[in-house]
């Protein structure tokens, strides 16, 4: 009898180390292409040509706060209710905090009551990565800066119209640039 009860302690065990790595697994690929979200946002639109960057953990370590790093580089989150974008109301654009790449406008955010900036939709076509991500005992499609690979964020189906989506972001993953001075910026962006 005590190897049987033996025997079930181990498949328990075993079966519940399966249970937490698939719970933390996330799909390594990310699709840089057209995302069906992306294609039902701006129909034809050409996607802008980003090119990605290649450089190393030392390199993010340096450039990066340790909240961002933490966010951008580690795919953390923030606390809901802590950055300093979620009530944010000034217009402009929010860029990558990572490598300065346009990713939202002011124009496309609202607030969603869940404690991150929320917007619903990128600001163009090929800004973002998106990858499949099962962590926490879930499936969510996680938001990637499609220059530095650095996580923004994650898009989810409940968001106000036109586009029925919510790109919940973490502050820590942005930084704001003023009306004023984003014109070089979306600029550089549709060369």
């Amino acid at each position: 009898m005590k190897s049987v009860t033996t025997y079930f302690k181990g498949v328990f065990f075993f079966g519940c180390i399966l249970l937490y790595l698939s719970c933390g697994a996330q799909d390594a690929s990310i699709n840089f292409d057209p995302h069906p979200y992306e294609i039902e946002i701006f129909g034809d639109v050409k996607p802008v040509k980003v090119t990605p960057m290649d450089t190393t953990d030392g390199y993010w370590r340096e450039k990066l706060d340790n909240q961002s790093y933490y966010v951008l580089r580690e795919e953390g989150t923030e606390r809901p209710f802590t950055g300093k974008y979620d009530g944010f109301k000034e217009e402009g654009i929010f860029c990558c905090k990572g490598c300065g790449l346009p990713l939202f406008a002011s124009e496309h955010k609202y607030d969603s009551g869940t404690g991150w900036p929320s917007f619903y939709q990128p600001l163009a076509p090929g800004v973002m990565g998106y990858k499949v991500d099962r962590s926490l005992g879930m499936v969510r499609t996680e938001v990637i800066c499609a220059r530095c690979g650095g996580h923004q964020g994650h898009v989810f189906e409940d968001g106000p119209r036109p586009t029925g989506l919510r790109y919940c972001i973490n502050s820590a993953a942005m930084e704001f640039v003023d009306k004023n001075e984003a014109k070089p910026l979306l600029d550089d962006l549709r060369r």
